[in-house]
Parts: C-alpha cells; sequence; structure tokens
C-alpha cells in the first residue's frame, strides 16, 4: 500500500512537471528560475545574480558559486551597482554582483552573437544601470546583449600580505577582473536559453572597462569564454611602477600588498579580520590607481602585458582597438605650461625634454599636440602596440579606429583646437544620442548608427564589415591603416606616428633595468 501511494505520488509529480510551461520571460539559469520583462520585440533581464553577495567572509575573495533561490526570481529591475565614490542611478551595495541582458530571440534555438559590457570609471567607480548603457538599441540589431557588474575600489582590488596568505594562489587584489571572469563563465553556461551562442562572445568596454577587455585578452583563467574583443579607449601594456600613472597603472603584488598594509592602517584597525568586520560604508573609498586598480599578481595577470603578447603568449581572438581624438582634454597634466611641463619631468624623467619636443607645448598654453602625449601615454601607445603586436605574432585580424566627433568650434575660440575628450564614444556605440541636444550633427546620429553596426558585424563575423558601412580595412605589418571616424570616414594613417615612436622609446627604456630602477628611485618618487 504505501508503495502504491508513493508510485501515484510521483506519477502526479510527473505529469504536473510535464504539462508544466514557462511563461513568457522565464528562464531557468544556474540558481534557479527567473522572470524578465517582455516588450514587444525584446526580452529584458535585469539584476540576475551570477555570484554569491561577495559580503562577510567573501569579502576580498574570488567569487563564488551564486546561491540557488526558491521559485521565481523577479529580473526586472537594476541591481545596486558597488560600493564606489560615485553615485549611481540604480543605488549602491557590497551585494552587486549581477548582470543584465536584453535579448530579441523568440527561441533558444536561434543561438545569435553574444555582446557582453564592461563598465569604465578608472576602477573605482562605475555600473551597467547608467542610461547610456542601456542596451536596447544594440540588441535590436540582432544581438544578445549582456553587461556585467564588478566589485571597484578598494573592495574590488585590494591587496595584502594576509590576503595572500589566505589564497590557494598566494596571491590578492584582483577580485574585480576576477568578478569579471565569472560572469563571463556564467554567460557561457547560461546564455543559450535566452537564445545567445555561447561559442560567439565578443567582450567590449571604455576606459576602465577597455583596459579590463585588454588584460583578460592577455589572461589565462579567461582563455575560451569570449572569441572576440573591443576596446575604446583601453590598453594596458604599460610595465608596473610603485607611484603609478595614467598608463602606468600596474604595481607588481609586492608594491600592492605594501600599499593594500597602508590602507589598512588608514582604516584604523589591526587586523584583517576587523577590515572585514567594518560596515562597507566606513570603509575609506579612496579615488586613485595605488590601492584601486588591477594588479600584475603572477596568477591572473600573469606579467607585464607586453612582454606577453611579444612572446604570443596570449589569447589570440579578433580585436577591434581605438581610442578617441583628444582623450588630454579630460586628463590635463597641469592647467598652465609651467605645471603641465613640470609634471612631464615628474614623470617621463630623463625622457621628457625629447618628448616634449616630439608632442610640442605652447609658450602660453597647453595646445593639442601636447595633450596627445597624455592621449598617447595613456590610450594611443597602448592601442598602437597592442595593434602592432598582434599583428606580428598573432593569427586574428585587427582593427583599428580614431574616433573625432565634435561640434565645429570658432576659429577664434578657446575650444577651437579640441577634438573629442574622453567617453564621448560610448552614447555612439550604444546609439543613445539625443537628437535635441545642442551643437549634434545629423551627421553624428548617422555616424552613431553606423558604429552600433561596426560593433555589432563584428560580433556577428569577427569583422565589422557588412552592408551600408563604409568598408574597415583590417591593421596588418604590411598596412598599418587606421579608421578615422570624423568628418568623413575613411581609412588613414596612425595618428602621430612619428611622436609614437618617441613615446614607444620611452616605454622601452622603462622595461630595461635601468628605467625599472629609475622608476623606484627617490627621483621619479619624489
Amino acid at each position: 500500500m504505501k508503495h502504491s501511494i508513493l508510485l501515484s505520488a510521483a506519477l502526479v509529480l510527473l505529469v504536473i512537471t510535464s504539462c508544466y510551461k514557462p511563461q513568457p520571460g522565464q528562464v531557468r539559469v544556474e540558481g534557479g528560475l527567473i522572470q524578465g520583462t517582455v516588450t514587444e520585440d525584446l526580452i529584458i533581464y535585469m539584476g540576475i545574480p551570477f555570484a554569491a553577495p561577495p559580503v562577510g567572509e567573501l569579502r576580498w575573495k574570488s567569487p563564488q558559486p551564486v546561491n540557488p533561490w526558491e521559485g521565481i526570481l523577479q529580473t526586472t529591475e537594476y541591481a545596486p551597482a558597488p560600493m564606489q565614490t560615485g553615485n549611481p542611478p540604480s543605488g549602491k551595495s557590497e551585494d552587486c554582483l549581477y548582470l543584465n541582458i536584453w535579448t530579441p530571440a523568440k527561441s533558444p534555438k536561434e543561438k545569435l552573437p553574444v555582446l557582453v559590457w564592461i563598465y569604465g570609471g578608472g576602477f573605482s567607480f562605475g555600473s551597467t544601470s547608467e542610461p547610456v548603457h542601456n542596451g536596447e538599441h544594440l540588441a535590436r540589431k540582432g544581438v544578445v546583449l549582456a553587461s556585467i557588474a564588478y566589485r571597484v575600489g578598494q573592495l574590488g582590488f585590494l591587496a595584502h600580505p594576509e590576503l595572500s596568505a589566505e589564497d590557494p594562489n598566494g596571491v590578492s587584489g584582483n577580485y574585480g577582473i576576477l568578478d569579471q571572469i565569472a560572469g563571463l563563465r556564467w554567460i557561457r553556461d547560461n546564455i543559450a536559453a535566452f537564445g545567445g551562442d555561447p561559442e560567439r562572445v565578443t567582450i567590449f568596454g571604455e576606459s576602465a572597462g577597455g583596459i579590463s577587455v585588454s588584460m583578460l585578452c592577455a589572461s589565462p583563467l579567461a582563455k575560451g569564454l569570449f572569441h572576440g574583443a573591443i576596446a575604446q579607449s583601453g590598453g594596458s601594456f604599460g610595465p608596473t611602477r610603485p607611484v603609478t600613472f595614467p598608463g602606468e597603472n600596474m604595481k607588481n603584488l609586492q608594491q600592492a600588498e605594501q600599499a593594500g598594509v597602508e590602507y589598512a592602517e588608514k582604516s584604523g584597525v589591526a587586523s584583517l579580520a576587523e577590515l572585514r568586520n567594518l560596515d562597507a560604508t566606513k570603509l575609506p573609498m579612496e579615488w586613485g590607481m595605488g590601492n584601486a586598480w588591477p594588479i600584475v599578481d603572477g596568477c591572473v595577470i600573469p606579467d607585464d602585458q607586453y612582454k606577453m603578447y611579444e612572446a604570443g603568449n596570449y589569447n589570440d581572438i579578433p580585436v577591434l582597438i581605438g581610442y578617441n581624438s583628444d582623450e588630454g582634454l579630460s586628463f590635463p597634466s597641469g592647467r598652465t605650461p609651467e605645471e603641465a611641463i613640470a609634471g612631464v619631468k615628474k614623470r617621463f624623467g630623463p625622457f621628457a625634454d625629447t618628448l616634449m619636443t616630439a608632442y610640442p607645448f605652447g609658450e602660453t598654453s597647453v595646445p593639442r599636440s601636447a595633450r596627445n602625449l597624455m592621449r598617447d601615454a595613456a590610450f594611443g601607445w597602448h592601442t598602437w602596440v597592442w595593434a602592432n603586436l598582434q599583428a606580428k605574432t598573432g593569427k586574428s585580424p585587427v582593427y583599428y579606429y580614431c574616433f573625432d566627433q565634435h561640434p565645429a568650434y570658432p576659429a577664434d575660440s578657446p575650444q577651437a583646437d579640441h577634438g573629442t575628450p574622453h567617453g564621448v564614444d560610448v552614447a555612439y556605440v550604444f546609439m543613445h544620442l539625443d537628437p535635441n541636444q545642442s551643437g549634434l550633427s545629423e551627421k553624428a546620429m548617422e555616424v552613431s548608427q553606423m558604429m552600433g553596426t561596426y560593433w555589432t558585424n563584428f560580433a556577428k563575423y569577427g569583422h565589422p564589415n557588412g552592408e551600408g558601412v563604409p568598408e574597415w580595412p583590417a591593421f596588418t605589418k604590411e598596412n598599418p591603416v587606421v579608421l578615422h571616424i570624423g568628418s568623413t570616414v575613411t581609412p588613414g594613417p596612425v595618428p602621430d606616428e612619428a611622436a609614437l615612436k618617441v613615446l614607444d622609446a620611452y616605454f622601452a627604456w622603462r622595461r630595461t633595468p635601468e628605467g625599472a630602477a629609475w622608476a623606484a628611485s627617490p627621483e621619479a618618487n619624489p
């Protein structure tokens, strides 16, 4: 009798299970069932957990598997952004490891290409919930669009000897990069349920997001998780330095651990356990490179990325990389020529005069030619060497661009020599330009649509070309061509290549024992 009852119950459960049909927008993922928002042409999922909350004992640990939930999780609103100095639209919380998905797929069988956005913010702030990061327009071009959150600031990148001692690999820091890798693993394992193809994943990001893309391309832990990469104003090919500067942002593990010890002392605690017990809102969240930036730890980031690429030791996939024409506007080295020149001498030491000849300064101003030193030191040189090294040691194509979209300034105005500063490209790529914005031309709207097409074509085909957009040739050793996205969209030479070669000589010297010793000397660290 008992066996009959159990058998009957099992049959009832089987019938219920077999008859159950998920409602529109319901998807089963790692952790449980989720419900998205169904629109006319997209299904949108916001705030999907891809890892356990990194709180309590999990603060400053690698991301752990997601905690399962009961019932149906409503994924219809952005989750809070990570703790940071900024004030993101969705708020902020230490419980922040969530991702979002916009899919046009009507069925899991569609196997659409996948674009995965990694936000910028100097590794100290940023969020997926910024309106300009909304993926609906890109998704409507025939891709599944995802965006991943990751820990920033000291919660994302603190290194400390005690943290290294408790880690199986003997390292610490780089938790934010590990979050990105965990998000990509989740996408590999779950994106098919949203109509995405786990074998056609392209990562893209801007600024710190573009730098993250560069690091993921070099990290052995990310191998096989993506098949194309787009870096907007990103790249990480500079050597480590005890006191960091844009483009030389990286410390090694020992240097970062020492910075972590100093950070703990500033926090007023005597042990790592006490630091973990501090409320996240009470932790000092200092904006800056020293304690809030990825590091060369020998594991997540094994070595100087330049040397890795030189040896062919990287994830060899198609890349689309570039930067804006006047990035130096956003990262001035000084308000006056005197301040700017002093900054150049402090940073570049014995190379300062040579570089100021290659990037001329004005007597009473810091013109665009001088600002381009900061542009190239932070972004241009990294993109240029990335393209050259991959063209030399890799098999996958490289597509290189320079973005120059800005209002037409009067010739006698203070802005006469201004180009495009940092970050302007993001709204163009996501196609979120406001047609009513003052000074925005009809041409700008066309360029935005063109860039959305280039980016989604790259996700679909491994190259940006297709119907309705100008031909974009690959960058090669024999044909080192750049697509200039300006008043016209046309291939041309590398911007300021002669000056880049002078800057390249500085970075080559910095990789020598003499250059490394200078960077660690009191002269370079007054």
